[in-house]
């Protein structure tokens, strides 16, 4: 973002009229709320690097490597002195029960979030779109936008700019709409007016720290990403350690519960963008069935989308996981089996596990 000439920035008595327009032309683009603030993140750096000390990001090392820029946004980007912050909700409307398909072992779970197209593409054109927006009607501006890109505190940010409190799950939640959505940010050197930071309304529920399958919520408002389930099933790159791998059930791309159980989710508003839309049935997809995709399948299936970052040996690791902890049946047995011979030693090591788990189960 290159600093423009105190001269060339929006003027204070149009800063107001500013603010207003990149709201309402926000929601014009398909976000449903957006909100400004400053860039003081003091206390939020100081939980940041408490968190980085005792380790709880695993192997996340981009989230040690970055340091304070990650807290610091005009360490960042210099001349940030406001960041937009916006969300965009995401709940695909045709999905299948997801507490149905968490109960049924035979169907791979995946994140709600990770059912549809990659959002990043999508949040990152829209956000340039009120750029540009911005642009031609008030002049040129030093930006940058950010969509999970990059060394961003997005969820304190999103709070402090009024989109939500972050819950004792650590995600955001919003009280009229709940926490299935996605943030971006756009930082800026617009000597914007800012909206009040949210307050917190977790109360005394526990929900989520109850429903965490491997307990990575240590304690309110603190999560061990070590033991997440998304960070095994997608940051992860080795082997998923055993004693995690029973609780696990059938998710094989992210996890769910700590939003499924949140109360304030009674309030969460289904999506109306096309790209989050359900593909290729992910939803209710059996386990055996997408363990045999092969690596063209699975590139195809998964084009566009978030899970293929993991690519196919993740993949067929975290099913193989599932299919352990599914029901003996001979498709399942038959299925692991064909595999035991994997040339990947990371895919062997889970299939043997998943075998031994059936005991002496039969293939016929």
């Amino acid at each position: 973002m290159s600093v423009l000439d105190p001269s060339q920035r929006v003027r204070p008595d149009v800063a107001e009229e500013c603010a207003e327009f990149v709201r309402k032309a926000a929601i014009s683009l398909g976000f449903q709320h957006l909100g400004i603030t400053s860039i003081t993140l003091d206390e939020d750096e100081k939980h940041l690097l408490a968190w980085l000390d005792e380790g709880r990001h695993g192997e996340m090392s981009y989230m040690a490597r970055h340091g304070v820029k990650r807290s610091r946004p005009d360490a960042l980007v210099p001349g940030t002195i406001r960041v937009l912050s916006a969300r965009m909700d995401y709940l695909p409307q045709n999905f299948s029960d997801a507490e149905r398909a968490l109960a049924d072992a035979r169907v791979g779970y995946i994140s709600r979030y990770a059912l549809g197209r990659d959002y990043h593409k999508l949040l990152r054109q829209r956000l340039q779109k009120l750029v540009d927006m911005t642009t031609a009607k008030f002049g040129q501006f030093g930006f940058r936008v950010f969509t999970d890109s990059a060394p961003v505190l997005e969820k304190a940010l999103a709070r402090n700019a009024g989109l939500g409190w972050i819950g004792k799950h650590t995600n955001l939640i919003d009280k009229r709409s709940g926490s299935w959505f996605f943030l971006g940010e756009i930082y800026t050197d617009l000597p914007l007016p800012t909206d009040l930071p949210s307050s917190d309304h977790c109360g005394t529920c526990t929900r989520c720290l109850t429903a965490c399958p491997t307990q990575a919520i240590v304690a309110p408002y603190q999560v061990d990403a070590r033991r997440c389930i998304s960070y095994l099933t997608i940051e992860l790159q080795g082997a998923i350690p055993e004693e995690f791998r029973s609780a696990m059930g059938n998710r094989i791309y992210g996890c769910d519960d700590c939003q499924l159980v949140c109360p304030w989710n009674k309030f969460a508003r289904l999506s109306v963008e096309p790209d989050f839309r359900i593909r290729h049935g992910l939803d209710q997809r059996s386990l055996v069935e997408l363990f045999n995709w092969d690596e063209a399948t699975f590139l195809s299936k998964t084009e566009g989308s978030a899970i293929r970052r993991i690519g196919h040996e993740r993949w067929l690791r975290n099913l193989a996981i599932a299919l352990g902890n599914a029901p003996s049946h001979p498709l399942i047995l038959k299925a692991l089996h064909q595999k035991r011979e994997h040339p990947s030693e990371l895919v062997r090591e889970h299939v043997h596990w998943a075998i031994a788990r059936h005991g002496s189960a039969q293939l016929l």
